[in-house]
């Protein structure tokens, strides 16, 4: 398989799944700022929509958006127990939070990476993203994971989109449960491994 992905972006978390699912896949490094490959391609023909992650499967087929792309890595290693079985609550729970991290905290950034935005944007943007941040800080109160103490492929990805945190001055501090389980989830190897492999740690 290939990963299309970009340093530190949405495809970190489905890099990182890879990893914690053990299979072998290839990094394509895909610019979200000039929308090109390393060898000069037009990444719009290989994804039209021009964002990461997609994911190539060794049948040619390209699967994008994080959350279709990290059930489909889980399903492909069920012994590895990264996503609840079909049909049951705990399945439907795993899709709430990727659902809520796609829509409500992921996109909640978006202002704050563009240089284009207010100062009044982003403070509008900072005020929403606390108010998810506290949300998700209280259903981790007393859990090590979203699911209870079953790492996930959820987690994968609040872990970096909360991280994002760091780098456009959204403070953790108020949030002492999810500032555990961000220093829970960098110590996991295959979180390492990911961060390295991106250039992310020294």
């Amino acid at each position: 398989m290939k990963l299309y992905y970009s340093p530190g972006a949405c495809s970190l978390s489905v890099h990182i799944t890879l990893r914690e699912a053990g299979l072998p896949f290839d990094l394509v490094l895909a610019s979200t700022k000039t929308h090109k490959l390393q060898d000069g391609t037009d990444y719009y023909v290989i994804n039209p929509k021009g964002y990461v992650p997609l994911l190539e499967l060794d049948n040619g087929e390209r699967l994008t958006e994080v959350a279709a792309i990290q059930q489909y890595v889980a399903d492909q290693v069920p012994e590895k127990n990264l996503a609840p079985a079909w049909g049951t609550m705990a399945r439907y729970r795993l899709q709430e939070w990727l659902t809520f991290t796609g829509t409500e905290l992921h996109k909640a950034y978006s202002p704050l990476f563009s240089p284009g935005s207010s100062d009044e944007i982003k403070n509008a943007a900072k005020s929403r993203i606390n108010g998810r941040l506290a949300y998700v800080n209280d259903q981790l109160a007393g859990k090590s994971y979203l699911l209870g103490e079953a790492f996930s492929v959820a987690d994968t990805y609040l872990y970096v989109v909360a991280n994002w945190s760091r780098h456009v001055g959204v403070d953790l501090t108020p949030f002492p449960h999810l500032t555990a389980f961000i220093a829970r989830m960098s110590a996991r190897p295959a979180v390492q491994a990911a961060l390295k492999a991106e250039g992310l740690l020294k």
